[in-house]
């Protein structure tokens, strides 16, 4: 009878368990129009400020800064608002529609010439924007940053939510899903920094915004119409409120001394069905000071029928809860630096390859900014060569299926950033060493006779290291995060790229206001990157790279995975099986 009810508990979880790789293309569109779009603008949206709405260069830096830092923060409240109130699936369609309105008013305002200042005549001072131009400007960024919140988090844990991980036919699929989703969203981008950039510089704003912009309308109604495919999981309340109960409950219990046996701590199957749909956390011991939560005393007692007072008496499977979330921290944490070395291909890289021949005919001429096409390359290469090649050989020596756990992943993909770093100081070397051979040290918009494709290197090693690392990172945060809050882990890996940037900018800063000297030079000069030290601040980072790689296998081999008690559908007995997480 018990049996029973927990089964129509979880068919009730569980509103139509279908799923599946039918699902996803549906999800697909929608995240390669969404990354079309944000990638699209933002790879071009500073030129845009400045030769469109001609705002001063300083003002047009710190809009483009603001708004990629609220875009990368606000993953957190759609992610919230997925697992507390509405779902995945709603979460996903409003913010699509509210992405919707930025992008078409956006479009709107490079069309009509009242809502853009007029174009620039001769030597005439250029017309700034106006405050209403500003304002319709802003307000677009605004939805398109909140419409952003809501899908980046979301998609993930949506698509990942298609595959029952408690059917053997389905659990591989869920690490293939992560390959190939990261696979279309640097597809996406590669197309968006090469052929829109180029229609919004040859053809027009109105076509290299319009495109994507029609695209997201497609994208919106083709996810709808997937609706009776999916699997939906329903919210089942704030996964912070229990975090929080967890902890009040241990700290009033504190004085308690512990039970002798984990057993006898308190558990509660119906009052966690909701949030148990997958299989139930068991125990574990480490932080043990949480397992005062779930002690009973004479004052807890209460009916079978009613449920216990949360903020003084918790189930062990909501102590594990916590204790997750706990537990990923520290790995969360190491992912910040490899962002911040990341983040150099937008800033000193991009300097780098203005000095250098960039011809690849004598009539064409490879634009800087697009250098980045090579990271994106050498990493879709990556992820189709591990997907088809490299995991079939791993699983011959693991025997996961998987190939390599993703903690595994992660290091791999951390110790080739370290190389990243390393190698682009001596290609800085080079530089140079072939400006002052030249004569052209104290030039510093003169073209040095030292071809572009020098860079490649460094752009293709972040490229492998992010095929390793980042879907590491993002698959780590959905498989060991506690199922009620997927959407909210999953959040965690945008705000860790939100982090590092912000820590890069940091660095940059400390290291240009210490390494400047009294005779005016400095590691990173203000104008002429021939007289710096590039190279030293690639070997910082380096270092501290190195240290962080050091920090990473310390907490690697710490790191306890969650023990999950799955409810097995073809098993008969009462009793579910227990597997490890690490196994799936």
């Amino acid at each position: 009878m018990e049996k029973m009810e927990e089964n129509n508990q979880t068919e009730n979880n569980v509103k139509k368990p279908k799923g599946g790789m039918i699902t996803m293309p549906f999800i697909f569109a929608n995240e390669v129009c969404e990354k079309l779009a944000v990638v699209g603008f933002n790879t071009n949206m500073i030129s845009y400020l400045t030769t469109q709405l001609h705002m001063p260069l300083t003002k047009a830096a710190n809009t483009v800064t603001n708004f990629s830092g609220t875009a990368s923060l606000t993953p957190l409240l759609g992610a919230f608002i997925s697992d507390v109130y509405v779902g995945r699936f709603w979460t996903i369609t409003v913010a699509s529609i509210i992405y919707q309105i930025g992008m078409t008013s956006l479009t709107l305002s490079t069309i009509l010439p009242r809502l853009r200042p007029p174009p620039c005549k001769g030597e005439q001072v250029c017309q700034q924007a106006t405050a209403g131009q500003l304002a319709i400007l802003y307000g677009s960024l605004l939805f398109g940053a909140l419409g952003s919140g809501g899908i980046r988090p979301c998609v993930v844990a949506f698509g990942a939510d298609q595959f029952d991980e408690t059917d053997p036919k389905q659990s591989t699929n869920t690490w293939k899903y992560f390959n190939w989703y990261y696979f279309v969203m640097g597809a996406s981008m590669l197309v968006a920094v090469t052929v829109l950039v180029y229609i919004q510089d040859n053809v027009g704003w109105g076509w290299g915004l319009g495109i994507p912009t029609i695209a997201m309308f497609l994208s919106i109604i083709t996810f709808v119409i997937g609706y009776p495919l999916y699997r939906h999981m329903d919210p089942v309340g704030s996964p912070f409120t229990r975090l929080l109960q967890v902890y009040v409950a241990a700290f009033k219990k504190r004085k308690l001394p512990m039970v002798s046996d984990p057993k006898l701590l308190y558990q509660n199957k119906e009052l966690d069905a909701s949030i148990s749909v997958g299989g139930k956390l068991v125990h574990t011991k480490q932080m043990t000071f949480l397992d005062k939560a779930a002690i009973g005393t004479e004052e807890d007692i209460v009916k079978t029928s009613q449920a216990p007072n949360l903020w003084r008496l918790n189930t062990v499977h909501r102590v594990e809860e916590l204790k997750s979330v706990i537990r990923m921290g520290p790995i969360w944490a190491a992912g910040i630096l490899l962002i911040t070395a990341y983040a150099q291909q937008n800033t000193f890289s991009l300097q780098q390859a203005k000095t250098m021949d960039r011809h690849l005919t004598k009539s064409f001429e490879i634009p800087a900014g697009s250098m980045t096409v090579f990271t994106m390359v050498f990493m879709l290469s990556t992820i189709a060569l591990y997907d088809l090649i490299l995991v079939r050989i791993a699983r011959r020596f693991t025997g996961l299926d998987r190939g390599i756990t993703f903690l595994h992943r992660m290091g791999i993909g951390f110790v080739i950033s370290v190389l990243a770093t390393l190698v682009a100081g001596f290609i800085e070397v080079k530089r140079k060493q072939a400006a002052l051979a030249h004569g052209l040290q104290d030039k510093a918009h003169a073209i040095i006779p030292i071809s572009v494709f020098w860079l490649v290197p460094q752009y293709g090693l972040h490229g492998i290291a992010e095929a390793f690392m980042s879907i590491g990172h993002l698959e780590f945060f959905y498989d060991q995060s506690p199922e009620s809050m997927r959407s909210t882990a999953t959040a965690l890996f945008w705000t860790a790229i939100s982090v590092g940037n912000y820590m890069s900018t940091l660095l940059v800063s400390l290291v240009h206001k210490y390494s400047a000297k009294p005779d005016g030079s400095n590691w990173l000069p203000d104008n002429n990157l021939n007289k710096g030290k590039l190279e030293y601040f690639y070997w910082l980072l380096t270092g501290l790279q190195v240290v962080n790689l050091l920090y990473y296998i310390c907490c690697a081999k710490l790191y306890t995975y969650k023990p999950i008690q799955i409810h097995s559908k073809k098993s008969e007995s009462d009793e579910d099986g227990v597997e490890l997480a690490s196994k799936v």
